[in-house]
Order: structure tokens, then C-alpha cells, then sequence
């Protein structure tokens, strides 16, 4: 059986980032927090920050409330970003860093389906959709091929919405409630980036 588990919870709020010759606000730059984290319809909160998205447009919602990442991809954006020389080659990553709530292990984006329920002890969240990178995010990588990267390894990550409303920590393991498996993440990554081309 496959070790299904929550590494890290990390929250951000907006702010300035720089990108090229200008500022843009951004929340991209998550950050790892201990202990209980609040699971609201609208995202994560604690009682010190809330976490934040700069563009609701693209981010946030009831449909978008949390972002997970693949902890498995991390050695992956390591390498490139020291071939770019953007960073050394055993430099690492803090979770977080690819603007997810979540840093998780033991689902894949290929195992991953619309609909799909990620129940852990205290919550439950449904998959809803991959994330679409942004020049934000090549911003943050450091170099201007990160997004197509991301499109080409299929990296992307999924969206999540909250169905049970609760709390959540770093270390929890969740199970995988498949849903109605008509749609996966990959797939549904290549259709939509392929619009945006």
C-alpha cells in the first residue's frame, strides 16, 4: 500500500515580486508552518496568516482553495535550476517553494483524477484541476524556461477544493476515495495548456 502523506503546510501572503523591470504582487513564495493548520471552503489559515492569493483570477476560489505539490518532482526542479546556473547543484529546495500549500508524497499527477477525494484525518479535500504556470513562476525558478518545463514534464501539481471543512499538519497521511476517473490531471494539463499556446 503506498504512504500517502502530508510533508510540509505552507502559507504565504501577497507581496512585491520582482519580475524583469517590474513589480507584481504575488503569494507565490510559500513558507513551511508547524502545528494545526485551519482547512476553510476559501484555503488555509492559522492564527497568525492567512494565505493569500495576488491573482484570484488564476489562483483561489472555491475550486482552486489549495494547491499540491509533489515532493517527488522536487530533485527534478533542483537539477534544472543548477543547468540553468540559477542555483548550485546541492543547493536545496524548501517545500513550498513551487507555491503549494501542500507538499505531498505518494500521489503523482498520474494518479491523480478529477474528482478523486484526498481524505486525511481532520479534513477532506477533491481534486479539481492542474495548475497552469505563469511568468510568476518563472520568476521564482530563476530562468525563463521553468513554465515550459513544466508543461513538457507534466509537473504541474493539482488544485483542490475543501469538501470537508477541519484541520490539517504536516505528517498527517491521507487516502485516495477515487471519484468517477473520467478525467486526469495530465490529460486535463496538455488540453488546457494547449489553449494557452
Amino acid at each position: 500500500m503506498t504512504d500517502r502523506r502530508v510533508l510540509s503546510v505552507n502559507l504565504a501572503a501577497a507581496r512585491l515580486l520582482r519580475v524583469g523591470d517590474r513589480n507584481v504582487m504575488s503569494a507565490i513564495g510559500k513558507r513551511s508552518v508547524e502545528g494545526d493548520v485551519a482547512v476553510r471552503r476559501m484555503g488555509l489559515s492559522t492564527e497568525a496568516l492567512a494565505d493569500e492569493q495576488a491573482d484570484p483570477s488564476l489562483h483561489g476560489g472555491l475550486d482552486k482553495a489549495v494547491y499540491a505539490y509533489p515532493a517527488e518532482h522536487y530533485p527534478f526542479w533542483r537539477t534544472v535550476r543548477a543547468q540553468a546556473q540559477v542555483s548550485l547543484w546541492d543547493e536545496a529546495l524548501p517545500h513550498g517553494f513551487l507555491g503549494e500549500n501542500l507538499t505531498i508524497t505518494g500521489l503523482l499527477e498520474s494518479g491523480a483524477w478529477v474528482g478523486d477525494l484526498l481524505r486525511f484525518p481532520r479534513c477532506a479535500l477533491a481534486v479539481q484541476a492542474p495548475r497552469q504556470p505563469c511568468f510568476k513562476f518563472n520568476a521564482v525558478m530563476g530562468f525563463s524556461q521553468a513554465s515550459k518545463l513544466m508543461l513538457q514534464s507534466g509537473y504541474c501539481g493539482f488544485y483542490l477544493a475543501v469538501r470537508e471543512p477541519g484541520w490539517i499538519a504536516a505528517g498527517e497521511s491521507f487516502e485516495l476515495v477515487s471519484g468517477p476517473r473520467d478525467v486526469g490531471i495530465p490529460e486535463l494539463f496538455r488540453s488546457v495548456m494547449a489553449k494557452h499556446r
